[in-house]
């Protein structure tokens, strides 16, 4: 049975009586459909737990305003953008308006975005997780929204502590094969600059670097990576860790990191690619048009927000009680330029 002093959700009145979420929200609302057995008892329970309705959830679902809440952490990265691009672009195929809120990173500000779009003015939520919320692994704003039934999809920065749908690329695969592509070329002092790995991506794309190493004999040796505290550019560390490294190739999480990268060697002097190769994620312009281009691993933002938007919208307009999450992951493909060996 429910705890007496924690508050009830429509999800566990559910529970407790074997019926769907819907039943229950039906019911409470005195609707014709539900049986008058059936809302009395559920009431009942309702009054006996003192449940309190989410006055957020339940304009949510009385009406739907085919309106989708997106919060991204910046805008800034290419990769974000891509996403926008890509669930606007299903979205408004299908009728659905995108309103898009900046987290910049910040846990307070992820929080009021989503207590302002939930505010009986979108049908669901897509998501990727600001580093201040993973670092605090804090979810209980999304689960309180998930709780009253209002969809969520999370990509790339994801939790397994939310239970929802979410589309992510493999990124430790990523690792693995931008680090693979350099040892190919003969490289052995591969750095990785990287964030700390409370960032899901970050995890991730480290497990992918260390397990390319091991498998190619090549020892992980932890001066040569670098965890900054966020994908916020930090010139003097980077400048800093080039200093006090002997580094051939350079694998970084995104592709700021390894274009400003680019700059520090070749102000010292090296030579792109035959001394030391580069490596970003996030096929963005700064890549394409970098001197020398980058060689990047591709994540395929586009077709990620598109895969958000339909699930989501799959989600509101499906009539089916039964709750089912999936989490799509989808490949990263490697696309060569001239900051690696062809």
């Amino acid at each position: 049975m429910p705890n007496l002093k924690s508050k009830i959700t429509l999800k566990d009145i559910a529970r407790e009586l074997e019926v769907s979420i819907s039943t229950v929200s039906k019911a409470l609302k005195n609707s014709e459909e539900i049986s008058r057995d059936t809302k009395e008892k559920i009431q009942a329970f309702a009054r006996l737990y003192n449940y309190k309705p989410n006055n957020i959830a339940i304009s949510l679902k009385n009406k739907r305003t085919k309106n989708i809440g997106v919060v991204i952490p910046d805008i800034v990265h290419h990769f974000f953008t891509t996403v926008i691009r890509g669930i606007e672009k299903y979205a408004n195929a299908k009728g659905y308006n995108v309103i898009v809120c900046l987290s910049e990173e910040s846990f307070d500000k992820e929080v009021i975005n989503m207590e302002m779009l939930a505010n009986g003015s979108i049908d669901g939520f897509i998501m990727s997780l600001s580093s201040e919320t993973q670092a605090k692994g804090d979810y209980n704003h999304l689960r309180e929204v998930t709780e009253q039934g209002i969809p969520v999809v999370l990509f790339d920065r994801i939790t397994n502590e939310v239970e929802c749908d979410k589309v992510v690329i493999d990124d430790q695969l990523g690792g693995y094969l931008a680090t693979k592509k350099l040892v190919g070329q003969g490289k052995k002092k591969i750095a990785l600059i990287t964030t700390d790995d409370y960032l899901s991506v970050s995890k991730a794309r480290t497990e992918g670097y260390k397990k390319a190493l091991l498998e190619s004999n090549l020892p992980v040796d932890e001066s040569r990576i670098l965890k900054l505290p966020t994908m916020d550019m930090d010139e003097n560390k980077i400048r800093k860790f080039f200093n006090s490294q002997e580094i051939d190739a350079v694998m970084c999480v995104n592709e700021i990191f390894a274009v400003f990268s680019m700059r520090v060697a070749l102000e010292q002097g090296f030579k792109i690619p035959e001394e030391i190769s580069f490596i970003g994620f996030t096929n963005g312009l700064l890549s394409k048009y970098a001197n020398p281009s980058l060689t990047v691993v591709a994540q395929h933002g586009e077709r990620m927000g598109e895969i958000s938007a339909q699930m989501l919208i799959d989600k509101v307009e499906s009539e089916n009680e039964e709750e089912t999450f999936q989490t799509k992951i989808l490949e990263p493909t490697l696309v060569v330029r001239d900051s690696t060996i062809n």
